[in-house]
């Protein structure tokens, strides 16, 4: 297995191959077929069966018509599994679920791989499921596969034909999915929200499964069509946003004109870093905090971060706290807080507290 290589480190976490070993290997046995000579024999027939146990138990009881041909199951036999009544489930053209019920999410996901053919790539709000973020509601499957291949979407799978299929895709439970850059680009393109772009942005950013600037790199390589979302975003992000509360804050603050502040600031006195700032008034040594787990790494981050809050109000700080709720279903109360605090401290900023830039 080719492991990936740089920023991300996915592959401690993610089995990642690229095209050419996935073509080798035959990874995701999109193209695995039995190894079987001339059907003659009743010890032969049962050796198939048992290949094709093995093939259905890599790929979640879900198999092509050419895997079910080439292990010696006739259409007949195929015809009469597959009936109303039958064991077996049609879930995609050639593609079938060989137990009853409804579909996992990984008999889905693989179906659509098998259907889209060898070398597809699972994309968008499929594969950031995969990544364990939390991806839009979305009842179809994304697939990459190459321009040259005639493959239409049907049923639950969309077909993407791009001249950018990734080289490099990682692996888990048998599925083959898009890298995170690629993914959250993908997904970004089909939302019509800019809270959405933002949380999926967000949350890939602070899980550490891509940079900023991998994002950038697949926002200039993608299609500039469904892209003016996904580029504000990450112009939010590049000024230190971090979290859809952070820019429905941004937001709030420019809609109502307020002094403009630095985001995402990192406070230092004598050196020693006390705080990031979710937004920073120098002038006035007010900070605002928008404060919720949902948008820290653990339980464990968010209790030390309102550990820290004590830090800078020893120090002299205003620190303003305010809740995701407040910023969006009490703006003007949120507005007033900030502007009286402003008012009553204009130019006593703190000459011992430095800020530098969230990228700095």
């Amino acid at each position: 297995m080719v492991r990936a290589k740089g920023g991300h480190g996915l592959a401690r976490t993610f089995g990642c191959i690229d095209g050419a070993a996935r073509g080798r290997a035959g990874i995701l046995n999109v193209g695995t077929r039995c190894n079987s000579s001339a059907m003659t024999s009743a010890k032969e027939t049962r050796l198939d069966r048992e290949a094709l146990a093995a093939v259905l138990g890599k790929q979640h009881k879900v198999v092509s018509r050419r895997q079910i041909m080439t292990c010696g199951m006739t259409r007949d036999m195929l015809n009469r599994r597959s009936r109303p009544e039958g064991q077996w489930q049609r879930l995609l053209p050639g593609v079938y679920l060989t137990v009853t019920g409804t579909p996992t999410t990984d008999q889905r996901d693989m179906a659509a791989l098998l259907y889209a053919g060898p070398g597809a790539v699972i994309t968008g709000p499929a594969a950031l499921r995969r990544f364990g973020l939390r991806a839009p509601r979305a009842d179809a499957v994304d697939v990459l596969v190459t321009a040259r291949r005639r493959r239409q979407s049907t049923g639950f799978v969309t077909v993407h034909r791009t001249t950018r299929v990734p080289s490099l895709a990682c692996v888990r439970d048998g599925i083959q999915f898009a890298l995170a850059p690629r993914a959250v680009a993908d997904a970004a393109r089909g939302l019509t929200g800019l809270s959405e772009v933002r949380a999926v942005v967000a949350g890939a950013v602070q899980r550490r499964l891509c940079t900023l600037a991998q994002l950038i790199v697949e926002l200039d390589g993608g299609p500039v069509r469904g892209s003016a979302l996904l580029r504000e975003a990450l112009t939010e992000v590049g000024e230190g946003i971090r979290s859809t509360a952070e820019a429905d804050l941004r937001d709030l603050i420019i809609r109502a004109q307020l002094p403009a502040p630095m985001f995402n600031a990192r406070l230092y006195a004598g050196g020693v870093l006390i705080a990031v700032a979710d937004a920073w008034w120098p002038d006035a040594g007010v900070a605002a905090e928008v404060d919720s787990r949902e948008w820290h790494l653990s339980p464990q981050s968010w209790e030390e971060t309102m550990r820290r809050h004590a830090r800078p109000t020893a120090l002299g700080i205003l620190v303003l706290h305010f809740s995701p709720r407040q910023v969006r279903g009490e703006p003007k109360e949120v507005v007033a807080a900030i502007r009286s605090a402003l008012g009553s401290r204009a130019g006593q900023g703190l000459a011992d507290i430095q800020a530098r830039p969230a990228a700095g």
